[in-house]
C-alpha cells in the first residue's frame, strides 16, 4: 500500500504537522528533526500529493521548465535533472517546450505561469537571455532561475547557474594548437544564443595567446544541427588553404562535419583533426569518436532546480534566514578522443 503522511509522522515520532513543516521546508524546524523525518520519507518512499498541497493553502509547489532547444539528448537531461530534484524536494514539474521567436512568446509564457499556479521557472537558453522574457517574469512576481553561459565575474543580479563555455573552448583549441595545428577553423551554432559567442572568443583568445593568426575564412556561421556541421566543413574544405582541424560548436556540428570529411576522403585525424562540445551522444556514435568539452548537462539542471527550490523557501519564509548563494558555476571538462589523436586519453579536471 502507498505510504500516508501519517505513517512517517509514527515512523519518525513526531506529529503530522511537524512532517508537512519539514515537506515544506519551514525554517521553524530542528536540523535533527529534519533528518528524521527525511530519513522516515526515503524509507517510506513517502510521495506527496502534490495537488492537494497547491489546494490546501497559497504556496505552489509546481515548478516550470522553458526551453527552446532542437538537441533532443540536451532537453531530455535537462528534464531529467530537473525532474530528480523535484521528485527529491516534494515538487512537481511542468515541461513547456516553445519557440522563443514568435511573436506571442512573451503572452504565452505568462499565460502557462498563471494557469499552472507555478512556484518558479527553469529557463535555458536562449529564453534565458532575452530581456523580453525576463522583463514578463518579473511582472508576474514569480521566482526563477536561468541556466546561462558566463564566468566567475559575470555580473548578474538574479539567481543564475553559470556554464563556463568561454574557458572551455579555450581548452579545445588549446589542445589543437599543442597537436601543432596552426589552421584551425570554427563551425559556430545559432546567431543569438550567447554559447555560440562565447565559445568564439574562447577559440579566438587561445589563437592569440598563442600567437597565431585569426582567419575570417576559417569563421563559418552555422546552426547547432548535424546538417549545418556537414555544409560548413564542405565550405572549409573547398577553401585553396584548408584548415588542418576544426573546432565546432557542439558535437552534432561535429557529427556533420566529420561525416563530410570522410566523404572527401580525408583520414581523420591524420589529415584533418575535429573537435566538438558538450559531450552529447553524438560525439561516442561517430567513428573516430570526438573529441569534446564534457559538460553535466543533468547535474546543471538538477543544481538549477536546487538553486530556485531554495530561493523559493527563502521568499516565503517569515523568519530572519541565511539567503542561499544567487549563483553555481560549471565549467566543461576536455576529453581527448581519436578525432583529434590517435592514442584516446582524458584530460580530468
Amino acid at each position: 500500500m502507498k505510504s500516508t503522511i501519517t505513517d512517517v509522522a509514527k515512523l519518525a515520532g513526531v506529529s503530522i504537522k511537524t512532517v508537512s513543516r519539514v515537506i515544506n521546508m519551514e525554517d521553524s524546524v530542528t536540523e535533527d528533526t529534519q533528518n528524521r523525518v527525511s530519513a522516515a520519507i526515503k524509507q517510506l518512499n513517502y510521495q506527496p500529493n502534490q495537488a492537494a498541497r497547491n489546494l490546501k493553502g497559497t504556496n505552489s509547489y509546481t515548478l516550470g521548465f522553458v526551453y527552446d532547444n532542437p538537441n533532443a539528448y540536451y532537453v531530455i537531461q535537462m528534464q531529467e535533472g530537473i525532474l530528480a530534484e523535484c521528485r527529491e524536494r516534494g515538487y512537481e514539474l511542468i515541461i513547456h517546450p516553445c519557440n522563443a521567436k514568435q511573436v506571442d512568446i512573451i503572452d504565452e509564457i505568462k499565460s502557462m505561469a498563471k494557469r499552472s499556479q507555478l512556484a518558479g521557472l527553469v529557463i535555458s537558453p536562449p529564453l534565458s537571455e532575452t530581456p523580453e522574457v525576463l522583463a514578463a517574469i518579473e511582472e508576474l512576481n514569480l521566482s526563477y532561475v536561468r541556466i546561462i553561459p558566463g564566468s566567475h565575474n559575470s555580473a548578474e543580479s538574479t539567481p543564475c547557474v553559470f556554464v563556463h563555455d568561454h574557458d572551455a573552448a579555450y581548452k579545445i583549441t588549446e589542445h589543437l594548437i599543442q597537436l601543432g595545428h596552426k589552421d584551425i577553423a570554427f563551425i559556430g551554432g545559432d546567431k543569438g544564443h550567447r554559447s555560440t559567442d562565447e565559445r568564439l572568443n574562447g577559440y579566438i583568445a587561445a589563437l592569440k595567446a598563442h600567437q597565431l593568426a585569426f582567419k575570417p575564412d576559417y569563421i563559418i556561421d552555422g546552426h547547432y544541427t548535424f546538417d549545418s556541421g556537414a555544409t560548413g566543413a564542405k565550405t572549409l574544405l573547398s577553401l585553396a588553404k584548408k584548415p588542418t582541424a576544426i573546432f565546432c560548436c557542439n558535437d552534432e556540428i561535429a557529427a556533420g562535419a566529420l561525416f563530410a570529411a570522410r566523404l572527401s576522403g580525408l583520414q581523420i585525424p591524420q589529415q584533418l583533426a575535429i573537435a566538438g562540445f558538450e559531450d552529447s551522444p553524438f560525439s561516442r556514435q561517430t567513428l573516430p569518436q570526438l573529441t569534446t568539452a564534457a559538460q553535466p548537462t543533468n547535474m546543471i539542471a538538477r543544481k538549477a532546480a536546487a538553486l530556485l527550490i531554495s530561493h523559493i523557501a527563502a521568499k516565503r519564509s517569515k523568519a530572519k534566514i541565511i539567503q542561499p548563494a544567487m549563483h553555481q558555476h560549471f565549467e566543461p571538462q576536455l576529453l581527448i578522443r581519436e578525432s583529434t589523436q590517435l592514442n584516446s586519453q582524458s584530460i580530468k579536471p
